[in-house]
């Protein structure tokens, strides 16, 4: 089973990109994991921030594989521990493919989010939409290991 994360607007500090490497570099020992990116919708006079949601919408969904899971990732999403989050991915791949979802500045519009299966919160604070592609990466290596019984979880 694979796993897949779509995310709008590309990575534009090297810090973050060379942290995504880092992290893709080491999941590709426990999965097959592929990101797709989405252009971000820039804010003009004529777009507000509810038609470049939309926008964004239109594209991420031309992406998005109805029969995967469909996880979102929304700071008013469900949180869990890591080994939680873990049995979560450990149980749905058995099942199929996933799918993570990361909108862009302006967050995801509502389209997209009642595609969801599940609403993902890392914390109550806000991470701009390319820190959560880190965090996103690193708790899906964690979750590996933590299936796989490796001691990079304590």
């Amino acid at each position: 089973m694979s796993v897949k994360i779509i995310a709008v607007g590309k990575t534009k500090q090297n810090f973050v990109a060379e942290a995504e490497n880092e992290y893709l570099k080491r999941l590709s020992a426990y999965c097959t994991l592929s990101v797709e990116i989405v252009p971000d919708v820039k804010l003009t006079g004529s777009n507000n921030i509810e038609i470049v949601k939309g926008k964004e919408a239109e594209l991420l969904e031309k992406r998005i594989n109805p029969q995967d899971f469909i996880v979102i990732l929304d700071e008013r999403g469900e949180q869990f521990t890591s080994p939680v989050f873990s049995q979560i991915l450990e149980k749905k791949l058995t099942a199929g493919n996933i799918c993570f979802i990361i909108g862009g500045v302006y967050g995801l519009a509502d389209s997209v989010k009642k595609k969801a299966n599940l609403m993902l919160g890392f914390s109550k604070f806000t991470f701009t939409h390319q820190i959560i592609r880190i965090l996103l990466l690193e708790q899906l290596y964690r979750a590996y290991t933590i299936m796989k019984g490796k001691k990079y979880h304590y």
